[in-house]
């Protein structure tokens, strides 16, 4: 009763936003019952809530210590794990028995979404197909069911899923722009007619409403009718950018507070070169520049292995200045650069991200973000080869402004605002080079798609690998694929993405005008 008594204090101190007080009954209940998983989490909740990014690890780690033969209490932490950057506790997590016994349709889905976060999406796919075989189904694990299979390269299925989805009723505007992108429409063979007669039916100013004009754009442009087209552009972009304001002020102060800290002589002082195999190759750059691509090449040699997107090394600069937040880089995380231990950080790093090399020496981290932290992945790994994809302007920027990021890179949603984000990227990009000479090898996505031997050359070398001619064709079998690319991807290298921009030459004069200084 005494321990009822705990929790239900906690719960209510939580409720009243006294966090403190809601900590001190969590710890005086787990002296009682150390093994109680549900307490422990809560717990680490708590410690999150109030900045305490290590402590709410530590709490979540001793939760999986003691998880009970319960697959959604096995999902909720494992989640919780890999959201604050313990991903091999979260692995662990993932082999617990119960796992491979439970009938617990709902459960294996959110088990499955843990796979697929992990980056393993034959797994995620194989729990998915256990829970439909129990009966789950509904429109939105249609969908996901339907990303897997196109993640793993099946996607004849994945349009007969994303299908499955549309039918069953309600409108999904991510499965449509899904469906348009995973081939090129027709003026026979498109689904213009279904979006038009869904767009009434959907929330006005929603992502959903977004997603649909998204879809309707990409179709409108495969058939040729761009004029059309952009117009659904612009009221997909215009939705999101009222939904997700970017904050330029902010962006502006965290640049500056990067390059004014990250100089030279701080960048200089490395952390020890340890020796410890497999080693990273970084590849980073603007999204949509081009890094799926170069990773996807890279991974047709028998030396690299290619895990996808990891979000790691942010995560664990965030647990070296025990900073808790959601975004790559803040003022937290600033203020503390230099009580940062860089060797602990790349320590850190590799002991979460080495199991994706399996038995080669070498794997891929493709986050493009990372440009942003260039300095000091450096500064941790000094060993770790680091590639910057390089796109021309108004084709990276172009091609931001017609993806749809949901809440993230919200500088994509306003031409004025993508001109500003370029010049700063571009900025930091430049002090990088200036203040680590040698260090990153910019790739020309323009040279890596005409001279893919000549370029897959330099990076190879660069890396300090041997030349693998399989390294120049990007289709074919290879490992999955989980970014806006994976269905591109998989074609013949082509150069359809040069000068896209130029279809919508007026309408983005404005753009061109803004960046008209930059080669």
């Amino acid at each position: 009763m005494h321990t009822q008594r705990l929790w239900l204090r906690a719960q209510q101190h939580i409720a009243d936003g006294h966090l403190d007080a809601a900590a001190s009954n969590l710890q005086a209940l787990l002296q009682r019952e150390p093994r109680n998983a549900q307490a422990r989490m809560l717990l680490s909740s708590v410690a999150l809530g109030r900045g305490q990014l290590r402590q709410g690890c530590a709490e979540a780690i001793a939760a999986a210590q003691a998880l009970p033969d319960d697959a959604e209490m096995i999902a909720t932490v494992a989640m919780c794990l890999f959201r604050v950057g313990e991903t091999v506790a979260t692995r662990q997590c993932m082999q617990h028995p119960e796992i491979a016994r439970t009938r617990d349709a709902p459960a294996l889905a959110r088990l499955a979404h843990v796979w697929q976060m992990l980056g393993e999406h034959a797994a995620a796919l194989a729990l998915m197909d256990r829970a439909r075989a129990l009966g789950f189904d509904n429109p939105e694990f249609r969908y996901f069911r339907a990303l897997q299979l196109q993640f793993n390269g099946r996607l004849h299925e994945a349009e007969r899923e994303i299908e499955a989805c549309l039918s069953q009723g309600p409108t999904h505007g991510r499965a449509s722009l899904t469906l348009a992108r995973l081939h090129r429409q027709t003026a026979e063979r498109n689904h213009l007619d279904y979006i038009v007669r869904q767009l009434p039916r959907v929330e006005q100013g929603s992502e959903d409403h977004a997603a649909f004009e998204f879809a309707r754009y990409k179709e409108l442009e495969d058939i040729g009718r761009h004029d059309e087209a952009w117009e659904a552009l612009q009221r997909g972009n215009a939705i999101m950018a009222v939904r997700n304001a970017h904050d330029g002020a902010l962006e502006q102060r965290l640049f500056a507070r990067l390059q004014q800290h990250c100089t030279a002589a701080f960048l200089a002082e490395r952390a020890s070169d340890t020796g410890v195999a497999p080693q990273p190759i970084f590849i980073l750059g603007l999204p949509r520049s081009g890094t799926t691509l170069l990773e996807r090449l890279l991974g047709k040699h028998a030396a690299i292995a290619v895990p996808g997107e990891l979000p790691d090394f942010p995560r664990q600069l965030r647990w070296c200045a025990d900073a808790h937040g959601a975004s790559l880089l803040d003022e937290r995380v600033l203020d503390r650069l230099d009580a940062i231990d860089y060797a602990q950080l790349g320590q850190r790093y590799l002991a979460q991200t080495q199991w994706h090399a399996g038995a080669r020496p070498q794997y891929v981290d493709k986050l493009p973000s990372n440009y942003m932290l260039a300095g000091l992945i450096h500064k941790a790994l000094p060993r770790a080869p680091i590639l910057h994809l390089v796109r021309a302007p108004l084709d990276v920027c172009f091609s931001n402004y017609r993806a749809l990021f949901g809440d993230a890179h919200n500088y994509s949603y306003r031409l004025d605002d993508m001109a500003v984000h370029y010049r700063r990227y571009r900025a930091l990009m430049a002090h990088w080079h200036a203040a680590m000479p040698g260090v990153i090898l910019d790739v020309e996505y323009v040279q890596l798609v005409g001279d893919t031997e000549g370029t897959m050359r330099r990076v190879l070398a660069h890396c300090g690998l041997p030349f693998d001619v399989a390294c120049t064709e990007s289709s074919g079998a290879g490992a999955p694929v989980s970014t806006l690319s994976s269905a591109q991807v998989r074609e013949p290298i082509h150069r359809r993405g040069v000068d896209a921009w130029r279809r919508y030459a007026t309408q983005l004069e404005p753009l061109r005008m803004a960046l008209a200084d930059l080669a």
